[in-house]
């Protein structure tokens, strides 16, 4: 099995550290500094305290010809095209996109064909230091597994065969229905997150601000309450507790979410390293939304 991960930041080394230390043939894709460190020290990371270097290739081109059984797209939003065009011409069959994106997913098959793109998203956090070491984990099963989905819905061998190696590298996963419903319900939780830290004085410590705290609890109850709504439903499921949690009681989970590990590796240190990202997924999520509240307006 041959994996690419296209984009060395901390998913896609993560990624790249949980699929190695399987034994799968893997390689990473890298630019810039990140590139010159990698190849200088190779993939280190940090594991029960412990500084380990992954077994995987590092690579700064990529060959049209060197076709792999699954690509992992890891890269930012903003990032997503020139990176779909670079692979447009790959003889890899799959590209798994892990992108934060509300955009089209045929936009991104007409770029690098039809039945190539598997949408998806990652279930992982953390951080690479000053000194180029990753310390990240994946994120909690119950609360984030890595999720995936066909376009059509459907089950495919493609699925079948991704859920054989995230098992097998120990990753927890879940597939879906709709990736498209469950990635607009992942913002609708994200953006409130990161817009909280953006609007406090001082963001490491967001929840001991109880005025942030409440608002960001009311702006969770209305985007989850509008989408079911206008939607019929919310992906996954369990995502309906922010329309019904009393808003004293979820004001105080988030504070203590907030001032918690958990909350320092896998949202304070994203929205910390990404602002410029988050904004615009803010702005293009509030933008679907009207959207949305627009064409309902039309249909009655």
């Amino acid at each position: 099995m041959r994996i690419l991960i296209y984009g060395a930041g901390v998913i896609g080394s993560l990624y790249a550290v949980l699929f190695a230390e399987t034994g799968y043939d893997t390689s990473i894709y890298a630019r810039g500094k990140r590139l010159e460190f990698l190849k200088k020290n190779g993939l280190l990371y940090k594991k029960n305290q412990n500084i380990r270097r992954a077994e995987a290739t590092i690579l700064g081109e990529l060959s049209d010809n060197d076709a792999y059984d699954f690509i992992l797209l890891t890269v930012r939003e903003n990032q997503l095209y020139e990176a779909l065009a670079e692979l447009k011409n790959n003889k890899s069959n799959t590209i798994v996109t892990m992108v934060n994106s509300l955009d089209s997913y045929k936009k991104w098959e007409d770029i690098v064909g039809k039945g190539r793109i598997l949408p998806a998203f990652p279930g992982a956090g953390g951080s690479i230091n000053n000194d180029g070491i990753l310390d990240a984990a994946l994120t909690p099963r119950m609360i984030q597994p890595t999720t995936f989905a066909e376009i059509s819905g459907n089950k495919s061998e493609k699925t079948k065969q991704f859920s054989k190696i995230l098992r097998h590298a120990h990753i927890p996963y879940q597939k879906v229905v709709d990736m498209h419903m469950w990635q607009l319900c992942h913002l609708a939780m994200v953006v409130p997150i990161a817009d909280a830290y953006y609007e406090a004085d001082c963001p490491e410590r967001a929840g001991k601000d109880w005025k942030i705290m409440k608002k960001t609890a009311k702006k969770l109850k209305r985007n989850f309450s509008f989408l079911r709504k206008q939607a019929g439903r919310l992906s996954p499921c369990k995502m309906n507790i922010f329309r019904f949690l009393p808003l004293p009681i979820m004001t105080i989970m988030l504070a203590v979410t907030f001032e918690s590990s958990f909350g320092d590796k896998f949202m304070y240190q994203h929205a910390r390293k990404a602002p410029d990202e988050m904004r615009e997924l803010h702005k293009q999520f509030y933008a679907y939304m009207k959207k949305l509240k627009e064409a309902r307006y039309e249909i009655l």
